[in-house]
């Protein structure tokens, strides 16, 4: 596989090959895009922010929404990474990749692994996804394997049923 650079993103999104809603080019990096925090749940309080600062208690487990709406073709895949900024506040978070296919918001789960309160931004970039270019097409698209996740929009914790289910 070959990571696209920002060069490469930039050609792909003008030829429309690849498509990020709400793009902003201050979020491209040299090897991918940072996605931004559009909605945070928190659910332990309940509590739903969309806008200004979402504070999340210590120890609190809690779900981000993302701003960017994804279209990736056959022959891309997003592989996710935590920006650093956020680990060293104490967010920890697991990510892997986002399917050849996928189009929709993405959804993150994490927590505040520390002990102190953290404030989280609405509008902030939260994670980079790096673009990859497969070798060879899929013989089933994402949407055609599985698409759980396919489609969606805001946050999403529950798949719905795909055409394998």
């Amino acid at each position: 596989m070959a990571v696209l650079s920002d060069t490469d993103i930039l050609e792909r999104l003008k030829d429309g090959s690849l498509k990020i809603g709400s793009f902003d080019e201050r979020s491209l990096t040299p090897n991918g895009y940072d996605v931004t925090i559009e909605e945070i749940w928190v659910p332990s309080t309940d509590k739903r922010s969309r806008e200004g600062k979402a504070v999340v208690p210590g120890g609190a487990w809690f779900v981000i929404g993302t701003k960017e709406y994804l279209e990736l073709p056959s022959d891309l895949v997003g592989e996710i990474w935590m920006r650093t900024s956020w680990v060293r506040k104490g967010v920890l978070s697991s990510f892997g990749r986002i399917d050849a296919g996928f189009h929709g918001n993405l959804t993150f789960s994490a927590i505040n692994a520390s002990k102190e309160p953290v404030e989280l931004p609405i509008g902030d970039r939260f994670a980079q996804v790096v673009f990859e270019e497969l070798r060879s097409p899929p013989m089933k698209s994402y949407k055609e394997r599985s698409g759980n996740y396919h489609g969606q929009r805001g946050i999403t914790l529950e798949p719905k049923k795909g055409p394998s289910q």
